[in-house]
């Protein structure tokens, strides 16, 4: 559901998915790194959208995760992500103060047009 509608958004707003991965309900940094592992060879991903509805998964230890796997390996590709769910304003605030190039998203169709508007 979650991935078929972030797929969805994604091509409504002009972008075309090039692939998704579920991090699963207890995602932290190294399953996080993971992820953006394979996702990131993939050659079609020109940028990357998290969209989390935290309710089994707290926002603010996904946000732990992406900000610890996106400073050890060096992302380069432009990172958008959306929260929400529980502990959300703690995952907003720690990404905020990551220092990372890391775009915030209101909601889904805010991320899907900042992660389109990323890759033109």
């Amino acid at each position: 559901g979650l991935a078929m509608a972030t797929m969805d958004i994604i091509q409504l707003h002009g972008g075309k998915p090039a692939n998704f991965l579920d991090v699963g309900g207890a995602a932290q940094k190294e399953q996080v790194i993971g992820a953006f592992n394979i996702i990131t060879q993939d050659p079609g991903v020109k940028c990357l959208l998290v969209n989390i509805f935290g309710g089994i998964m707290k926002c603010d230890v996904i946000a732990q995760g992406i900000v610890d796997a996106t400073k050890e390996m060096g992302l380069k590709l432009p990172l958008v992500v959306r929260l929400e769910g529980t502990n959300v304003e703690e995952g907003k605030r720690i990404i905020a103060e990551s220092g990372l190039a890391i775009t915030t998203a209101s909601d889904l169709d805010d991320a899907a047009i900042k992660a389109v508007a990323a890759i033109k």
